[in-house]
């Protein structure tokens, strides 16, 4: 017989890579759902900011009732509302219903932090940074698949196979989650703290819309600037709500402790120097060489090929944390993440202009995303006690999807201020960017770590 916990750890990562994988899923396709669905380009974008916003309000809400009410049964809830956003979105009729079913499909990021959470009850000890390793190094090696899968679908079926994936991996992952994830028998005490959760969630669809709208808008437009002065007052409105509650959602006192700070930081950096990579490398390839221009030709499949081997290299990297932390202490495994990824970064900034640079410089890109991805939320593990594990975790992912918004805008925009044809010059800059980024991450990681594992075990 299986063990149980290897058992758990399965579900998990077939929950977790459901996720990953639909999360871009959609992006070779987006032109494609522009023209089958007779959608202009501003309505298109919703396709993917509708999810984002989604993701922003409802994470650190599920998260937190998940550590107050059972991790497997928000989990199973959040799985079954998944479900049927695929199913919405494989049925849509028109733009309108697929947003739609994209805001409902939302609420699937909050599968990783109740993920975390159910592995810090459920898993031995001493497996458990390995758990967490393979769990985090899935999100990404899902989502370079998902760029992968995306292209082929789109290429050679319908835009709705798209969404009959996402559906069957979902009902596949609620039955494994169903039968394998225990209950739980630790939850917080305390209730859920709405008004808390409603200032969260509208402060930061007001940030990230003027994040996914300033580039269309103009960035000194009235509503951009009101969006952020909105998200600003509305954020700093939550800190004096949350240092009044007996039992908030965001614990100010642990969310500035210097360690806690520290994570975020560090989930924000990787999120933006990440997609420098997702927008610049597709672009790369896919580009034309013609007049002048760099770039491949190639089609959307064998540009998302071109990423495959880092995405894959995310994987073995997450689930060695455990081994270096303990060889080289708790900071060693984030530090040296960002550093590998400024290593890559720096290689495809010097060289790119051949097929097996991009695959064995991103493949260093990869490895380094995979040691960061594993660390953050062992970080977050030694820092807050098991009943604020889902929240913790949530408000770290929401913080690296903020930064993920960041590195796209800057990304498009360095991309778009040539004209048309983006030179070699921009594709530079962002690979010198991310490596830029990532060794401001190195610099900021050791404050992450702490001295107290042992507390809240």
């Amino acid at each position: 017989m299986a063990d149980p916990s290897s058992r758990v750890v399965a579900s998990l990562v077939t929950a977790v890579f459901s996720y990953a994988l639909m999360q871009t899923v959609v992006v070779p396709a987006l032109g494609l759902l522009a023209r089958e669905l007779d959608a202009t380009p501003t309505w298109s974008a919703w396709i993917l900011s509708a999810f984002l916003l989604s993701s922003a309000v409802l994470t650190p809400l599920l998260g937190r009732l998940g550590d107050l009410r059972g991790r497997r049964r928000v989990l199973i809830g959040v799985l079954v509302a998944y479900a049927a956003g695929m199913v919405g979105a494989a049925l849509a009729q028109d733009i309108g219903q697929l947003i739609a079913a994209r805001i409902v499909q939302g609420a699937a990021l909050a599968v990783v932090p109740l993920s975390m959470a159910i592995l810090r009850e459920a898993v031995p000890r001493e497996r458990l940074p390995f758990a967490m390793g393979l769990v985090s190094g899935v999100v990404g090696a899902g989502a370079g698949a998902g760029l992968v899968v995306g292209g082929l679908l789109a290429d050679h079926l319908s835009w709705r196979y798209l969404f009959v994936l996402g559906a069957v991996l979902a009902l596949v992952s609620l039955v494994m989650a169903a039968r394998w994830v225990p209950a739980g028998e630790r939850t917080a005490p305390g209730r859920l703290d709405l008004p808390g959760a409603a200032l969260l969630g509208l402060g930061m669809v007001a940030v990230l819309l003027a994040l996914t709208k300033g580039p269309s808008w103009g960035w000194a437009s009235a509503p951009v600037l009101g969006l952020f002065a909105l998200g600003v007052v509305l954020l700093a409105v939550l800190v004096a709500v949350e240092r009044r509650r007996s039992d908030p959602l965001i614990d100010i006192g642990e969310l500035t402790d210097r360690p806690m700070l520290a994570t975020h930081v560090s989930a924000l950096l990787f999120g933006a120097v990440s997609y420098f990579f997702y927008v610049a490398m597709p672009l790369f390839a896919q580009q034309k060489p013609v007049a002048g221009a760099v770039g491949f030709g190639a089609s959307v499949t064998v540009a998302g090929l071109l990423m495959l081997p880092g995405m894959l290299a995310i994987i073995p990297a997450g689930t060695a944390v455990g081994r270096i932390s303990a060889a080289l202490g708790p900071r060693g495994p984030l530090a040296a993440g960002f550093l590998l990824f400024a290593a890559g970064a720096a290689l495809l900034a010097l060289g790119h202009a051949a097929y097996w640079q991009h695959l064995v410089f991103y493949g260093v890109v990869g490895a380094g995303s995979g040691l960061v991805m594993g660390a953050l939320p062992k970080l977050i593990a030694d820092i807050v006690p098991l009943e604020r594990t889902g929240t913790a975790n949530g408000i770290n992912n929401i913080v690296r999807t903020v930064g993920s918004v960041v590195g796209s805008q800057l990304a498009a925009a360095v991309a778009a201020s040539s004209g048309p044809v983006v030179p070699d010059s921009a594709f530079s800059i962002l690979f010198w960017l991310g490596a830029a980024g990532a060794l401001l991450g190195a610099a900021v990681s050791p404050l992450a770590a702490v001295a107290r594992a042992e507390q809240h075990a």
